[in-house]
């Protein structure tokens, strides 16, 4: 690899802001006297400036920026590539389907085709959110040998946060992780993490119906039996505003 071959790998990482200080500044140094990763970086931020990486977090630690959008950028570049293909089979469901073999194989193609759509618009409704977040908290988690985390990006215009969990394994047979709000008068259960470290958790939540003013989260490892409205099991994070 050349030296040159380095900026044009870490374009979008570039335009993401996922770099770390040191190689941005050598970054935007190389810009200054190469066209080609100009131009090449003006059509990035045109394609990615829904993406909203530029908010002013929380500082995370070193190298997670850049694992965190790493995995948001894989995720848009595989929907680049599959979507044209989707669009070819919607073309042949609208044609009759006459080279699908018949109702069953249709069937599992509309099936597949509202799965891919499903799981679209979620992505785009977390990288919405994070493109508005105002502000970013995290914290780390350390479990078993694991080191990992708990990041909410909070979006003041739509009242809802994107949460990412990572690092964590699998919970143990008989467990679940579970987030909480904290309020004022309470802690109010959320939703359950299916937590894998091979890659992150992402979740956009709504703001709990409750009156109580929204103060924090936590994130727990409860017994698969317990759904009372309190936790009691082990507390893994603890984030107050």
């Amino acid at each position: 690899m050349t030296t040159h071959d380095w900026y044009v790998e870490h374009r979008e990482a570039y335009v993401a802001r996922s770099l770390e200080p040191g190689e941005e500044r050598a970054f935007r140094n190389h810009l200054v006297h190469c066209d080609e990763c100009a131009r090449g970086t003006d059509r990035l931020a045109r394609e990615l400036g829904w993406l909203g990486m530029a908010v002013d977090p929380v500082p995370p630690e070193p190298g997670r920026a850049r694992r965190m959008a790493s995995v948001i950028l894989a995720r848009r570049n595989r929907w680049r590539r599959w979507l044209p293909l989707a669009a070819a089979a919607a073309l042949a469901l609208a044609a009759g389907g006459a080279a699908l073999g018949g109702r069953s194989e249709r069937r599992e193609l509309r099936t597949l085709l509202a799965e891919r759509e499903g799981e679209l618009a979620a992505l785009q409704d977390t990288l919405s959110v994070l493109r508005r977040a105002h502000q970013v908290l995290q914290t780390r988690i350390s479990m078993d040998g694991h080191e990992g985390g708990l990041l909410i990006f909070q979006d003041a215009v739509s009242h809802r946060w994107c949460v990412i969990v990572h690092g964590l394994p699998p919970a143990p047979a008989g467990s679940v992780y579970q987030f909480w709000f904290i309020t004022e008068t309470g802690m109010v259960r959320s939703v359950e993490v299916n937590a894998d470290t091979r890659r992150p958790a992402f979740m956009t939540l709504p703001m709990p119906g409750v009156a109580a003013p929204v103060m924090g989260a936590a994130l727990t490892m409860e017994p698969v039996v317990n759904r009372s409205s309190e936790p009691r099991g082990v507390t893994l994070a603890h984030l107050v505003f």
